[in-house]
């Protein structure tokens, strides 16, 4: 079997809570590779970065959610700050390090581990 076969059959079977945590490690990782710079390479990481937690705040947004509800307005308001901040990243007003904790924190979480 083809390594593109065996990742194609892992995204198709993975539990939600690990397809999740790869986006956030993916979003991360590009993140990192930005570092600080401000061309291309940031912008499209940002725009990763956004499209994911904008995911996440629609997922939150729906009846079907069956996150409690506190749980689904926190996920949406930390969407509305990632937008924002990610604005104030790319006016080379803020850095990315925000973001990272804040995705770093997020899959601690999906991976069960304790916060610190």
């Amino acid at each position: 079997m083809s390594y593109d076969a065996y990742a194609k059959t892992q995204r198709e079977t993975a539990a939600p809570r690990d397809a999740e945590y790869r986006a956030f490690a993916k979003s991360t990782r590009a993140l990192l590779s930005a570092g600080e710079g401000n061309g291309e390479g940031l912008a499209d990481a940002l725009h990763i970065n956004r499209s994911l937690w904008e995911a996440l705040a629609s997922d939150c947004a729906s009846e079907a959610n069956q996150l409690p509800e506190e749980t689904r307005a926190r996920i949406i308001g930390l969407a509305r700050w990632v937008g924002a901040h990610s604005r104030r990243v790319l006016r080379q007003e803020e850095t990315v390090d925000a973001l990272i904790d804040v995705n770093r924190i997020m899959m601690d979480g999906l991976a069960g581990k304790a916060p610190e």
